[in-house]
């Protein structure tokens, strides 16, 4: 599979090809910028002790926000291509200040729709499973 400026173009895309692996940024500057854009002040995603008087092991990065870090990966790869549907489900916490791994793998194509399946995946440094994704993209 090649990539040019554009991304990836849908005839070049096969079942199996994994996604370019991405490593987030879950600074604690960068989640509270994210929090102060989506109006989210909570002490779990902005303060390790707070989170930890909740009974959590430190801050949380925000779920929406590993969402999000989703569909950037997607874009990223396949920037000529329409999201038309995301789902993901919650499985564990990510900790805010470690380094994750977001990656992706293609699971289905359909050519007459012109559409790409894609699992997609956010583990944490400790090998644990955060968040877990299907997303469809639809090709021009």
């Amino acid at each position: 599979m090649s990539e040019s400026q554009s991304g990836v173009a849908f005839d070049e895309i096969e079942l199996g090809d994994e996604l370019p692996i991405e490593h987030p940024d879950v600074s604690l500057e960068r989640i509270r910028a994210w929090c102060d854009a989506a109006d989210q002040h909570f002490p779990r995603f902005l303060d390790h002790e707070a989170a930890r008087a909740e009974g959590l092991p430190g801050a949380l990065v925000p779920g929406i926000m590993s969402q999000g870090f989703l569909l950037a990966l997607l874009h990223r790869w396949a920037p000529t291509a329409s999201v038309r549907k995301i789902d993901t489900v919650f499985r564990g916490q990510l900790i805010i200040e470690t380094e994750l791994t977001i990656t992706g793998a293609v699971t289905d194509t359909d050519d007459d729709a012109r559409t790409v399946e894609v699992d997609l995946t956010v583990v944490g440094p400790d090998g644990r499973t955060g968040v877990i994704g299907t997303a469809i993209l639809g090709f021009p």
